[in-house]
């Protein structure tokens, strides 16, 4: 396992070890003990999500407040996504910048998206299966979000507007500026 630093404090990229021949191919998905060596600090995921979505579905900008707030170690296991997080820790160096990667089921690379940050993907191949490990537990209550298309971000999303599939949730999202007030 390769780690690979991003352009966000404390954000990093997981290059896994892929063995393939003939057969096809084998590679660990998290290994506790590489994960320690590679990232400097231990961590304890105690829930691990799936989503399947269809090209242009966009999921996000989500966070947990407070004491609920998530790490999540993200990958894509089918497809190809693009995935953006952005730093909203107030006392980070990065606070208010985004880092954006793409993820697919050919290089295998995961991203670590640690805690104070909000995060989200778009589908771009005709169907993604996006799995993440986190490192505390989904709490409705202290659940938030940014609106995708805020214009303090001006995130870009790669594909046309027109492409979008967004959740009724997702559309009523706040702004960045209310997001971190």
């Amino acid at each position: 396992m390769e780690l690979q630093h991003t352009s966000l404090k404390d954000c990093f990229v997981l290059k896994p070890k892929v063995f393939q021949d003939e057969r096809g191919l084998f590679y660990e998905t998290y290994n506790q003990k590489m994960f320690e060596k590679v990232a400097g600090f231990s961590i304890d995921f105690v829930q691990d999500n799936q989503s399947i979505s269809s090209k242009g579905v966009l999921r996000g900008l989500h966070f947990q407040n407070g004491k609920m707030s998530q790490a999540k170690l993200v990958r894509v296991v089918k497809g190809k996504v693009l995935d953006i997080v952005v730093d909203i820790r107030k006392d980070s160096e990065t606070f208010g910048k985004s880092f954006s990667i793409m993820l697919d089921d050919v290089e295998n690379l995961q991203l670590f998206v640690p805690r104070g940050f909000a995060h989200g993907f778009i589908t771009l191949s005709e169907q993604s299966i996006f799995s993440y490990k986190c490192d505390n537990y989904y709490d409705k209550a202290s659940e938030s979000g940014i609106i995708y298309n805020d214009a303090t971000l001006a995130l870009d999303w790669y594909l046309p507007k027109e492409e979008f599939i967004i959740s009724a949730k997702d559309l009523e999202l706040p702004t960045f500026e209310e997001a971190v007030s």
